[in-house]
């Protein structure tokens, strides 16, 4: 809201110095955006349409300087009926008031002009800047058609019929539908009540007659409107929050008022104003005890009822507080804290003394969600990633190509299916993100052009599929290793991005194991895996909990990070891996008492047979003293056969009785061999 500070100076008399009134209102709970001049403009939350006009401040104004305020603005009430007659049709509409003016169509003056300009509002011709006028002084808007353009003349506020259209101001034809709440003449829809008027009955250089209208509407009514549409002004902001309804008739005064002083019109009879269930105002108890105990301090008597009173609250006193009648343009005080709220912010919370709350029971038990998704971001913080936070809502073209088979819990969709949005802001957010990885892309890419080599990011959100939402936790990593002291440790490949979701399942004592898949076609074909729970040995028909692999160059390339930067990611259900881990028995063993044995293993296979079919074989046909196996050299050099690597092993083996012997292991070790050669061809180096 674009404040003229001049403007609000008619209605309060408050400092000359700009910025001292733009400070007192910051302090009183309103955003200063910025101060260009004479011109304050605030931030308005949601739940404050009554601050969406010049009066409006100006009232909080006059509680934060402690200053007298004017009478609102509003000309004199013209009771009686109008020529063109109004019905109601549709509970939608709780007051809709009419007046006709005889007008001369022609530029406004400056002063009302250069008021607007500060305001943001643009000049149009005087009869709908006066109507834009009253809407920013008085916060109610208003609309404004040609009599001569109107069918009948007769003014019917009803529901759309299935398949109307109207062309609305900004030239654009709309198909309406039943939900949505109209107002018609005689014959057809002349414009979309609450939103915008439409293009068949505006005012023109030719307009001898206006109509003028001020209604209104059901917030609820405006909003799914406005939303369904997608179609947003300057009117429906006000009405979707919540206007006034007894201001109507006061605004209509305001109107022809201005209208006579320009010398653009004068009215032409009385106004109609029908109203079929009048206002009836809420009464809200407060308890000086309650007051005290909320706000953490006791504010005198005097200085509750005179801040309520400027705020427009009529506080009468009762035997341990006050009963207060709440004004209509209050339409978020409901219940005693809002009321309490509205006397901290202009009393000042700066003047509440600091103190701890007094605790009478123990703090609720933590969510176990929101435990698990603490340890997921301590995890990875430690292991060096930083935490990022993308847009829930995203472009088309970046989501779809993550948009097919997740790998969480088995099949999610089909290549291409993604969840729309009914209205986006823009084309930028037309869907919901089907994963954490488009989006982790991005800011990855962000990083990277500002000469950032080293990128280690993730995320812990939600992502969104046909079937509904689902938790993720997703990682992208590019760039070098950190350096050893050793030498270049050179840069982050797959093994890398998997050791992330082997670091997640440690800290939730559960194996993770990966097994290669062509079924993620946002990876690289080849260089992919889906994540299973239970190691290298789950089960063969287990379902899938995530996956890892390397982004498709391309994908890469279109959200425009250059050729030759690898980006490895991947992406699981940490909901799986809590309950798996909750289920999990924990094992706790002490120290071993006796020494272990190593022997290295160096084998010939295939270059396409998976590690973890390797360590599989060993494991099913090792003695339970193999304690573990891992992988500690990879070569395909010279010296090894076409087609194969060269693989190295360590395998280390321990009994918790007694001290093993060499021939033990050694029988363990023809054992393994043996069900290495005879499974997949396996050739031990040296023989």
């Amino acid at each position: 809201m674009k404040l003229p500070v001049t403007w609000m100076r008619e209605f309060v008399p408050v400092p000359a110095d700009v910025r001292a009134v733009a400070d007192r209102l910051a302090a009183c709970g309103f955003e200063v955006a910025s101060i260009d001049g004479d011109v304050v403009d605030f931030e308005i939350t949601a739940n404050r349409p009554d601050c969406l006009s010049v009066y409006g401040l100006a009232r909080e104004a006059s509680a934060a300087f402690d200053l007298d305020l004017a009478g609102a603005p509003g000309g004199v009430d013209r009771p009686g009926h109008a020529a063109i007659p109004v019905s109601i049709g549709d509970a939608g509409c709780g007051r809709y008031a009419l007046a006709l003016a005889a007008v001369t169509v022609g530029p406004s003056p400056a002063w009302l002009v250069d008021r607007l300009t500060e305001a943001g509002v643009r000049p149009i011709n005087n009869i709908v800047d006066v109507t834009n006028y009253v809407m920013i002084e008085m916060g109610h808007p208003m609309h404004a058609f040609d009599v001569a353009r109107l069918a009948g003349p007769e003014i019917r506020v009803r529901r759309a019929r299935a398949g109307e259209k109207l062309t609305t101001l900004d030239g654009i034809a709309r198909a309406l539908d039943d939900t949505m709440l109209v107002i018609a003449d005689k014959e057809r829809a002349v414009a979309i009540a609450g939103v915008m008027g439409g293009l068949a009955s505006e005012v023109t250089a030719t307009t001898t007659q206006v109509a003028l209208e001020s209604a209104w509407f059901f917030p609820a009514s405006v909003r799914a409107t406005s939303r369904k549409l997608g179609l947003k002004t300057e009117a429906s902001a006000r009405f979707e929050r919540g206007a006034d309804i007894t201001s109507p008739v006061r605004a209509l005064g305001r109107a022809l008022e201005l209208l006579e002083k320009i010398g653009a019109g004068t009215a032409t009879g009385s106004v109609s104003d029908v109203y079929p269930r009048p206002f009836a105002p809420r009464q809200v108890t407060l308890s000086r005890a309650r007051l005290a105990h909320l706000l953490g301090d006791s504010v005198p008597d005097a200085d509750v009822q005179r801040i309520l009173g400027r705020l427009g609250f009529k506080p009468q006193p009762a035997s341990d507080g006050w009963q207060v009648t709440v004004p209509p343009f209050r339409v978020d005080v409901s219940r005693e804290a809002d009321l309490i709220e509205e006397v901290g912010r202009h009393w000042g919370f700066d003047r509440i003394p600091a103190s701890f709350p007094s605790l009478h029971s123990p703090p609720r038990e933590i969510s176990p969600v929101v435990a698990r998704d603490r340890l997921v971001r301590r995890v990875l913080c430690g292991a060096g990633l930083q935490e990022t936070c993308t847009f829930t809502f995203m472009e088309r073209e970046a989501a779809e190509p993550f948009s097919g088979t997740t790998g969480t819990t088995g099949t999610t969709g089909t290549t291409g299916t993604v969840v729309e949005i009914l209205n986006p802001l823009s084309e930028k957010f037309a869907v919901l993100r089907p994963s954490l990885l488009p989006g982790l892309l991005d800011a990855l890419i962000y990083s990277r052009r500002r000469e950032t080599e080293q990128v280690r990011l993730f995320e812990a959100g939600a992502a969104f599929l046909p079937t509904g939402e689902v938790p993720r936790v997703g990682w992208v990593m590019t760039g070098p290793r950190s350096d050893h002291w050793n030498g270049a440790a050179g840069d982050v490949d797959f093994f890398d991005a998997r050791g992330i979701a082997e670091l997640l399942g440690e800290a939730f004592g559960v194996p993770i194991g990966a097994r290669a898949t062509g079924d993620r076609p946002w990876f690289v074909h080849g260089r992919a895996a889906d994540l299973f729970i239970g190691g290298d040995g789950a089960a063969p028909g287990a379902a899938a909990i995530g996956s890892v692999g390397q982004l498709r160059p391309d994908l890469v390339a279109a959200r425009g990070l250059g050729a030759g930067a690898a980006v490895y990611g991947g992406e699981l259900d940490p909901a799986s891996l809590a309950h798996a881990g909750e289920t999990r028995l924990t094992m706790i063993e002490p120290l071993p008492r006796y020494p272990s044995i190593v022997r290295d293993l160096s084998i010939f296979v295939g270059e396409r047979l998976p590690a973890a079919d390797v360590r599989g074989t060993i494991r099913s046909v090792a003695p339970l003293t193999l304690v573990s196996v891992h992988e500690f050299d990879r070569y395909d050099g010279k010296g090894v056969p076409e087609g194969q690597i060269s693989l190295s092993l360590r395998l280390t083996f321990r009994d918790h009785d007694r001290t093993m012997t060499d021939a033990e292991v050694q029988v363990a070790i023809d054992r393994i061999v043996a069900a290495l050669v005879a499974r997949h061809g396996a050739v031990l180096r040296g023989k």
